[in-house]
């Protein structure tokens, strides 16, 4: 399954960290952050529990940024 989040990310760099993070999160089969349109597209594994992975992927880029935020 696929989705798309709007994200709130302040720099480039931060969202490059943010999509690396999202890569290596269980339950997420890959991942793109879109700086310039503040969007995540995000790929499950069939098995995934989408509303876990979210909660565990936005407590993860939250260490990396504290201002990050994702809108699910």
């Amino acid at each position: 399954m696929k989705k798309t989040y709007k994200i709130e990310v302040d720099c480039a760099n931060c969202a490059a960290k943010m999509e690396e993070a999202a890569k290596k999160t269980a339950g997420i089969k890959d991942a793109v952050v879109n700086f310039m349109a503040l969007k995540m597209k995000v790929e499950f594994e069939e098995d995934a529990d989408v509303t876990a992975v979210m909660e565990n992927l936005r407590s993860t880029c939250k260490g990396i940024d504290d201002d990050f935020e994702i809108y699910l």
